[in-house]
């Protein structure tokens, strides 16, 4: 009888009497089939190699089983897998002795240099079950054999330069479970959707960055059940039609659609809720957070970020407890923080950036959890409306590697215990409203990096103290505050700083530029020594910087010319040059072409602008921002403009500058701003500005310019919200075009020589009708800088019976100035309609009429002046509601009748008032009749002396009496006396009449022609 041992000695005999033809088992060696080594050693030979990686092929080493990257099955000998990834491979790759490995089940050449497409033969690999080829160099078209490979569960194609002509290959690999073709170019199909889904065991598809576009249709089947993982992620699905197909996927734990732009809500997804992963962020997704995200339960990553989405986030927070990354940032989210989010035990990363989150932080963060503690590494929590003081408890956190609360108004003192947090890597506490000193443990975080607490009201000494272990610090940002820095004249930092922001900071007694930031130099790269009160000329290394700003300090000398920054390798930047109102003189320095801002506003340079613009060395600029305002500049704008055609704001204003704008300024197609005001510039506005369509602000005020206001200004400028052409000669009418600017918040066009009406379409400048809050604006007005967060648009109106200029809260002006002129006609209902309008001035004109009833209507008004005009009829009693108006001028006018009583009537001078017919407070005119004063005077005398008789007005009114009869008596009988008499009263009053009437003629030329 044969036992089970008997059967397994017999086998055994068998496979080593066969040794000679396959393998031969010595110990626990396994020895490869000698055609196999064969292969391999073919495929060796096709290959360049720039390792030694497959030094142990070769005919020497006999065991192919031991050569490196091979694996061969230990039963059989046969090659099994071959793990080739990352040896720096290259060549076209010889696969024509494939055929010999036809046990091979596993293949991975990714991340080596191949060229050529990927070889068809490749497709002979039967029982291939694993293929990896990603970013393994091939390139151009994926063979479609690849469909052949029947048993495959894992293909791999990930890789930029591949592209495929359709993927109905892909329906012959019914095995496969996992799929990814990042980056390789599917953009030509269309019906991807459903070749995936006849994939029924696939598990994991990876499509990233494959230009996908929207599916023609959507599935109402769903075969792919059994898919997790999914990432459509840097597409073009600009529409989620395929939301259904996704979110019916009931066994999905990993889902990521970023970067795609899809412009729609999130839908309902009740069978989703198993996820673990969501990305959503970079789409353009509106609505509130759908509810069915708080049901999973088992969510560890939630990415919403870059969207519009709104609501609270109080249910999310109750319900994930699980969640390790968190991220809203760049939405619309508002309420308050839930205090249960401090509750989170797993939380690792926790972004809520920029939104409208509101809470105070000492109640919010007062009372954090210990896991919470132990658990957060990064915490972001930037732009938004917090308030309140930072706790001790700051400084309990074991994890936490990046602290970021800039930008709120978080107020009290930086708690020293921060010092403890000895993990900080990054801590950002810049704009808010923090005050006291400057911590000194914060000088024991001896990991940190990055320091920013700029743009606070902190004040005291800073010293050594506070950077004494401070020895990784690269940034540091700390302008805007008032602090001290008092350290020893030869202290030599312990820090290599690449960042340095010290704005408005006292650097000690010295005027120069402080000894241990000469020693940091060669590092540098940024460099804020603004407002600092340094003085004398400027060290030859600092030129050297690529972000600098030395504004509002005492510096003089010249500039010289900027070149390229030398280490852009190393520090990837574009020069930024900030150096207003210093005392700089000579000539304009030339820039180099990385230089993208430059502001010498408010020095002494002169000269002229053709060497600067039309001497330019480069081929084209990079130069966004030019600021050259009152400085001494004179001669002609030069006409080449052509190098420039990065440029967004140019501003050449108060400068000694003459003659025609130059046509090739319409070549700007960027341009934003454009301020050429208090020049001498003269000629029309050239036709080539229309060609600037994305200007936002055109001012050119305070020149000689002539001509009629242009029409095209209306509709080809259409994004203007700055139009300022004052103090011209411009003639004609004011077009109705310029009722087209639906963004318009300031118009300007005062002192000039227009006539005509105002348009009645004026209630069409939408943006003086539509409210706006600051926070809408990132700082509020055009701000163009990011670098030291300085540099915005501005803008000078002349209000309230002053010059005032705006820029902080530009965002929230609104006024229109027509005034001096010669504009008649009445002042249009339509002007009560912009509501938002805060400063009107229609003075100097010939406008008839009433005042508009419905300039109550107009709540936010705060200074209105309609002076020296002919306006007539009483002042509307409904001005009495204007509650911000601090300035009101009405003089010279035919108005007439009792002022209407107000607080801020009352408040206003009389001269408000004068040369009118008004009575009542505050001018001094009491506004009852003189016959109501004879008859209250008689009421009191009669009451004085009733009954008695005051003979002396008796015998007077006797003699007065007697006295006419006798004149008049002698006039009738002598008929010589009679004619005499009265020729002689008629001349008497024609020179009364003659005197009086030329006496109000002059009087209103001269009120005209004020």
């Amino acid at each position: 009888m044969i036992t089970s041992k008997h059967r397994a000695f017999f086998i055994i005999i068998t496979i080593f009497c066969n040794s000679n033809s396959f393998t031969s088992t010595y110990g626990n060696t396994t020895f490869c089939h000698r055609i196999e080594k064969q292969a391999l050693l073919t495929l060796k030979q096709s290959l360049k190699l720039n390792s030694p990686a497959l030094s142990s092929w070769n005919t020497t080493n006999s065991n192919c089983c031991t050569w490196n990257g091979v694996v061969c099955s230990d039963p059989t000998g046969h090659v099994h897998r071959l793990h080739l990834s990352s040896q720096s491979l290259h060549g076209n790759i010889n696969l024509s002795t494939l055929p010999h490995l036809q046990h091979l089940r596993y293949l991975d050449l990714s991340h080596n240099q191949f060229q050529g497409a990927i070889p068809p033969s490749m497709a002979r690999l039967k029982n291939l079950e694993y293929l990896n080829l990603s970013n393994a160099g091939f390139h151009g078209e994926i063979p479609r054999t690849i469909g052949n490979l029947s048993s495959l569960r894992t293909l791999v194609l990930e890789g930029s330069g591949q592209k495929v002509h359709g993927l109905g290959w892909l329906s012959g690999l019914v095995r496969l479970k996992h799929l990814n073709m990042n980056f390789v170019d599917l953009g030509k199909e269309t019906n991807w959707l459903g070749i995936i889904n006849a994939l029924p065991r696939l598990a994991e598809l990876h499509l990233r960055g494959c230009n996908l576009l929207s599916p023609l249709s959507t599935l109402d089947h769903v075969n792919a059940t059994s898919l997790s993982f999914l990432d459509l992620s840097r597409n073009e699905l600009a529409s989620f039609s395929i939301a259904r197909w996704i979110f019916r996927q009931g066994s999905l734990r990993f889902l990521d659609m970023s970067r795609n732009y899809i412009e729609a809500h999130i839908p309902s997804a009740s069978n989703a809720t198993k996820l673990q992963h969501i990305d959503l962020s970079w789409n353009k997704f509106s609505s509130v957070i759908p509810d069915w995200i708080y049901l999973c339960q088992d969510l560890k990553f939630l990415y919403l970020g870059n969207n519009f989405l709104k609501g609270t986030i109080s249910k999310m927070v109750a319900n994930l407890t699980s969640l390790d990354t968190f991220s809203l940032r760049y939405n619309k989210i508002s309420g308050e923080i839930p205090s249960e989010i401090t509750s989170l035990c797993t939380i690792r990363i926790l972004d809520l950036s920029v939104n409208n989150l509101e809470g105070n932080v000492s109640n919010l963060f007062g009372s954090m959890s210990h896991c919470f503690l132990k658990a957060v590494a990064t915490w972001r929590m930037r732009e938004n409306k917090l308030s309140g003081h930072l706790t001790d408890q700051f400084g309990e956190f074991k994890k936490l590697r990046f602290l970021d609360l800039t930008k709120n108004s978080i107020s009290g003192v930086i708690p020293g215990s921060l010092g403890k947090s000895s993990c900080l890597r990054r801590l950002w506490l810049g704009f808010n409203k923090l005050s006291g000193e400057l911590p000194i443990s914060i000088g024991k975080l001896s990991n940190l990096e990055s320091l920013t607490f700029g743009r606070n009201m902190l004040e005291g000494v800073v010293n050594e103290t506070h950077f004494e272990k401070l020895t990784k610090l690269k940034y540091l940002f700390g302008s805007g505050n008032n602090l001290s820095l008092k350290v020893c004249p030869d202290w030599i930092p312990p820090f290599q700083l690449v960042e340095i922001g010290l704005g408005s900071w006292n650097l000690g007694t010295a005027s120069e530029i402080p000894s241990w930031i000469h020693e940091l130099h060669k590092n540098v790269s940024v460099l804020d020594l603004s407002d600092t009160g340094l003085s004398g000329e400027v060290p030859i290394w600092v030129w050297g910087v690529s972000k600098l700003n030395l504004s509002h300090n005492h510096f003089h000398g010249e500039i010289p010319d900027f070149k390229p920054w030398g280490n852009h390798l190393v520090f990837p930047y574009y020069r930024r040059m900030y150096l207003s109102s210093n005392r700089f003189s000579g000539s304009l320095p030339r820039v180099s072409y990385d230089t993208i801002e430059l502001d010498l506003s408010n020095n002494f340079l002169s000269g002229s602008l053709s060497h600067f613009l039309c001497d330019a060395i480069d081929d084209t600029y990079l130069l966004k921002i030019l600021h050259l305002g009152n400085n001494l500049i004179s001669g002609e704008i030069p006409n080449c403009w052509m190098k420039w055609s990065s440029l967004e704001y140019i501003n050449l204003g108060n400068n000694f500058m003459f003659g025609r704008i130059p046509s090739s300024i319409g070549l700007l197609a960027n341009l934003l701003s454009l301020n050429l005001d208090g020049n001498k510039l003269s000629g029309q506005i050239p036709l080539s500005i229309q060609n600037c369509t994305k200007l936002v602000k055109f001012d050119v005020g305070g020149n000689d310019l002539v001509g009629k206001i242009p029409t095209w200004i209306g509709t080809s400028l259409s994004n203007l919200m700055i139009l300022v052409l004052r103090s011209n000669r411009f003639s004609g009418d004011i077009p109705s075009s310029i009722c087209h600017l639906s963004t318009l918040q300031i118009l300007d066009i005062s002192s000039n020589d227009l006539s005509g009406v105002i348009p009645s379409c004026v209630h069409n400048l939408t943006a003086m009708a539509t409210s706006r809050s600051f926070e809408e604006y990132d700082g509020g007005g055009i701000q163009y800088s990011q670098v030291f967060d300085t540099f915005m648009e501005s803008v000078s109106i002349d209000t309230k019976g002053l010059v005032l200029q705006y820029d902080t809260f530009l965002v929230l002006v609104t006024s229109i100035n027509l005034s001096d002129n010669n504009i008649s006609g009445e002042i249009p209902e339509g002007v009560t309609r912009l509501v938002e309008l805060k400063f009107l001035n229609l003075s100097r004109n010939h406008l008839t009429g009433s005042i508009p009833r419905g300039v109550g209507d107009m709540r936010k008004m705060e200074s209105l002046d309609l002076s020296r005009n002919s306006l007539v009829g009483q002042i509307p009693v409904s001005i009495t509601v204007l509650s911000f108006l601090s300035y009101l001028d009405l003089s010279y006018n035919l108005l007439e009748g009792k002022i209407p009583e107000s607080t801020q009537i009352l408040g206003m001078d009389a001269f408000s008032f004068v040369g009118n017919h008004l009575c009542g407070p505050p001018v001094p005119r009491n506004c009852t009749t003189s016959r109501d004063e004879e008859e209250e005077d008689g009421d009191e005398d009669g009451d004085e002396g009733e009954g008695e008789i005051d003979w002396f007005y008796v015998f007077v009114s006797l003699g007065y009496v007697v006295g006419f009869v006798g004149a008049c008596s002698v006039l009738v009988l002598n008929k010589s006396w009679r004619q005499f008499y009265f020729g002689w009263v008629e001349r008497i009053w024609l020179k009364i009449y003659v005197y009086f009437t030329i006496k109000w003629v002059r009087l209103k030329k001269q009120i005209i022609r004020e």
